[in-house]
């Protein structure tokens, strides 16, 4: 094989057992197929796996893959490092993921699991495709940008994002996990920090842009079951409960299928799968206060565990007495769009609702500005 073969693998992503999976695994695979990496790397700190990378591809001017086994933050950071170094030549890379992570969304979103695939077996599948020089997926970038100034046209931050862009309550959701991440290190600590924040509102505003393939923002339609099209931008006016966007992928973790779409109705081009629910599209709200935000986490919470279902929270509508199920005629619970790109303009006296998630990174936009996707 031609290529430049670099295995790097997180020592502490997740449970802290990719050093033994490699060893016992990946390793062997790879030479039994006759494959000799150039270079066998362990991250010792953050930011370590970038350096790693953009070093190895200033070496090895040919076809280059990397083994990487991690969660999706080290493949974000690996691709922030890339996008902001400036080679002499254009440059191709290939992955082949081996899940490591807490969470792996874009792994499992390549490759569902199934309850016949033996643990080892499904956590190879990334590698054996390479191995057997299956064509590679390219990969959608996802270009987050924070502005500030009196116009909000002066950029002062940005990064890229490979699976998920999100305010509202998925960026309290990983602020608040980072705090939970030794206590609790498996997945199970996303679910107690929705908890914590289940009941709160975030104040802000939103825009949607069209695709630039289409010149349209599409809507989901539960009747249709379908995405159509909508022509112009959407102005969405606030509180929010749930805010988030994603590329590459359907699903967050193994089993929580958030932008069930993506795989259903594959996008055309690049593109955002945009999740939100808006507390006051609920038939009974009248007012927020303390008791109408608390009644309205239960709902919240059945939203997020019918994402586990397989992504059935889209299907979820209102009752006219503001229950929710799925055979009912009214208002559906969530919105679910495919856009171009979104601005996220949150007023200045909501702190939380001044934090960006990008693939679990926490960015906080300052008061005045606001971010862009």
């Amino acid at each position: 094989m031609s290529a430049a073969v670099l295995v790097l693998y997180n020592p502490v992503s997740g449970d802290s057992t990719a050093k033994e999976f490699f060893q016992n695994h990946v390793l062997p695979r790879l030479d039994s197929s006759g494959i000799e990496p150039s270079a066998i790397v362990a991250t010792e700190h953050a930011g370590h796996a970038g350096t790693v990378v953009t070093d190895f591809l200033q070496k090895h001017r040919g076809e280059v893959v990397v083994v990487l086994g991690s969660g999706d933050g080290t493949l974000h950071e690996v691709v922030n490092a890339l996008s902001g170094h400036v080679f002499d030549t254009a440059r191709t890379i290939t992955f082949a993921l081996v899940p490591c992570g807490t969470a792996n969304a874009l792994f499992s979103s390549l490759f569902p699991p199934t309850s016949e695939s033996p643990a080892v077996a499904h956590k190879l599948l990334s590698l054996d495709a390479f191995i057997a020089r299956s064509k590679p997926k390219p990969l959608t970038l996802a270009r987050t940008t924070l502005y500030e100034g009196p116009t909000q046209q002066i950029p002062c931050h940005s990064t890229i994002s490979v699976v998920v862009t999100s305010a509202a309550l998925h960026a309290s959701i990983l602020e608040d996990s980072e705090l939970l991440r030794k206590e609790i290190p498996g997945i199970e600590r996303f679910k107690v920090a929705a908890q914590q924040n289940i009941a709160r509102w975030y104040q802000s505003r939103v825009k949607l842009f069209p695709l630039s393939s289409t010149g349209v923002v599409q809507v989901y339609d539960a009747n249709m079951k379908a995405l159509v099209p909508h022509k112009g931008p959407l102005d969405l006016s606030g509180p929010f409960a749930y805010f988030l966007s994603t590329v590459n992928v359907d699903r967050l973790e193994p089993a929580f299928r958030i932008t069930p779409q993506f795989s259903t109705e594959p996008p055309q081009g690049a593109s955002l799968d945009v999740v939100v629910v808006r507390p006051q599209r609920d038939p009974v709200f009248r007012s927020d206060t303390p008791q109408t935000r608390e009644a309205f986490a239960a709902k919240a919470y059945a939203v997020l565990m019918a994402a586990y279902q397989d992504g059935n929270h889209i299907r979820l509508r209102y009752k006219e007495s503001g229950d929710i199920c799925e055979d009912s005629d009214g208002p559906t619970v969530v919105e679910y769009f495919r856009c171009g790109s979104w601005e996220w303009i949150p007023r200045e006296v909501d702190e939380k609702a001044r934090l960006v998630c990008s693939d679990g990174s926490i960015l906080k936009i300052a008061e005045g500005r606001q971010g862009f996707l």
